[in-house]
């Protein structure tokens, strides 16, 4: 006899744990990215990635499986595409040009690659997911002060 309430066993009907679990993980591949942009004091830090990696990936998963419950016509790689531009556009927010230099460049391409790491796991690609966050924050780490030796 299961002993669970009532209500957990609704809410265990209800909810679908293989969406919770993308959502997470593209949460804490998004923090992981982010906490280092924080610790280094760069814009875009540790919340702007992780609600940029977690949307990105729930966008995803809206347009895999909303559409054919309102009748639409599904076409995934439409919501992909706006993505991409959208996350775009919040980079280049994050690009500043003076009469000597271009900055925030970096910051710009790492909003992009976590939202890229969201969709990633939103398709169920978690490796590609997990290995892109780790090869992400290898270049800003290991990278960085080179880049700045040799600038």
């Amino acid at each position: 006899m299961d002993s669970s309430p009532e209500w957990a066993m609704q809410l265990q009907q209800v909810v679908d744990w293989a969406l919770v679990w993308r959502l997470t993980l593209a949460a804490v591949l998004g923090g992981i990215v982010g906490a280092e942009r924080e610790l280094t004091g760069h814009p875009a830090g540790l919340r702007t990635n992780i609600l940029i990696s977690t949307s990105s990936c729930l966008f995803t998963i809206l347009s895999m499986n909303a559409f054919p419950l309102t009748g639409a016509a599904q076409d995934t790689a439409r919501v992909a595409a706006q993505i991409v531009t959208g996350v775009g556009f919040l980079g280049a927010g994050a690009v500043i040009q003076t009469k000597k230099a271009v900055h925030g460049l970096t910051t710009a391409a790492t909003i992009w690659m976590v939202a890229a790491v969201g969709m990633s796991v939103a398709t169920d690609l978690y490796m590609l997911g997990i290995v892109t966050t780790i090869m992400t924050t290898g270049i800003l780490v290991l990278l960085g002060p080179l880049s700045t030796w040799l600038s």
